[in-house]
């Protein structure tokens, strides 16, 4: 288990009568001969790639996280390693967060704050949520949560995803990524809630905020990346962008230095959309489970299609029966995620 800090609680009981190593980033070379699982807890960490040629025995990866991206590089990939991941934990918490940040920005509850610092009392009048456009950028479970939340909210919600499918059940039609240039125009508020993927990264650039109208806000609960950083502060500084929530960034911690700190309109977080009471429980429940399948042969919760980046099914069938050596890389996750 590879980790950093706070480890979840009962480890020697969910994964008995295993043998478990908790080892740090710089411990994973030493400990992954001889593993068969390993498990990332600590998803921020890129340190399995450097220890992955004294991977020997692995058969199944599982990250703490929904995103997978850390973890997705090419000699894990061609590999015929199991790659699962945490999907199902963040779904609710993470659309809580962004109908949140949808309400903070249209009654201006940032601006309320600042004036209450200040003892200054300013009447304004605020937006109207109910009858506004939302764009939703991922169409699973994330983005499909997000969704619901901002529906019963009033919003009127477009979904995106990889390809266009029609009679969806909540949404009627869930749109291709190939039709989000003509969605951008009519957003009040663009969610991207997608997996970081060579598809969708940079997929908000200097263009596609060109398309967005000056009044919408942009909400990022995904991957820093997906977005163009420089484009997006120029867009917020010109007024081309009314604001943006950005809880994820190209670089974490996001650096004191950069101009998202202080522009107007924009709501900075750490990576925490998803990050709710009782997760780390939720996220070491979710490995026992998929543990104990492992352990009988049955089919693995979370199996991630290694050739999208993402799951597709809910379920695939590992070649493991049973488990001798369990190497987790701990470390105190932070979702994300993913969201």
């Amino acid at each position: 288990m590879l980790h950093s800090g706070d480890l979840p609680t009962g480890l020697e009981e969910i994964t008995s009568p295993a043998t478990l190593r908790t080892v740090t980033a710089d411990e994973l070379s030493s400990a992954l001969p001889g593993a068969d699982v390993l498990l990332v807890w600590d998803f921020l960490s890129d340190a399995v790639r450097p220890a992955w040629p004294a991977a020997d025995a692995l058969r199944w990866v599982h990250t703490a996280s929904a995103g997978v991206d850390r973890v997705a590089f090419p000699e894990l990939l061609e590999s015929e390693v199991v790659l699962t991941n945490s999907r199902g934990v963040f779904d609710v918490p993470m659309a809580e967060y962004v109908l949140g940040l949808v309400l903070a920005f249209a009654k201006d509850l940032p601006g309320t704050l600042r004036r209450q610092d200040r003892r200054r009392w300013e009447h304004r009048e605020t937006e109207r949520v109910a009858g506004r456009s939302a764009v939703v950028v991922g169409s699973g479970p994330i983005g499909r949560a997000v969704g619901r939340v901002l529906a019963a909210a009033g919003l009127r919600v477009e979904l995106v995803g990889r390809v266009e499918r029609d009679g969806d059940p909540e949404f009627g039609t869930v749109h291709a990524a190939g039709a989000l240039d003509g969605l951008l125009p009519v957003a009040d508020f663009l969610v991207l809630a997608a997996p970081l993927t060579e598809q969708t990264r940079g997929m908000i650039d200097a263009a596609a905020l060109a398309r967005m109208k000056p009044t919408a806000r942009l909400i990022n609960v995904s991957r820093g990346p997906l977005v163009v950083t420089e484009d997006l502060i120029a867009a917020l500084a010109d007024g081309r962008l009314a604001g943006a929530a950005l809880d994820v960034f190209e670089s974490e911690p996001l650096a004191e230095s950069s101009p998202l700190w202080e522009l107007a309109g924009v709501i900075v977080s750490p990576h925490m959309s998803g990050d709710v009471l009782g997760w780390r429980d939720e996220l070491a429940a979710l490995f026992a489970d998929n543990l104990d399948r492992y352990r009988s042969g049955r089919p693995l919760r979370n199996v991630v299609d290694k050739a999208r980046g993402y799951v597709t099914t809910d379920s695939a069938t590992p070649d493991s029966v049973t488990t001798d050596s369990v190497t987790t890389e701990t470390a105190t996750p932070d979702s994300g995620s993913t969201a």
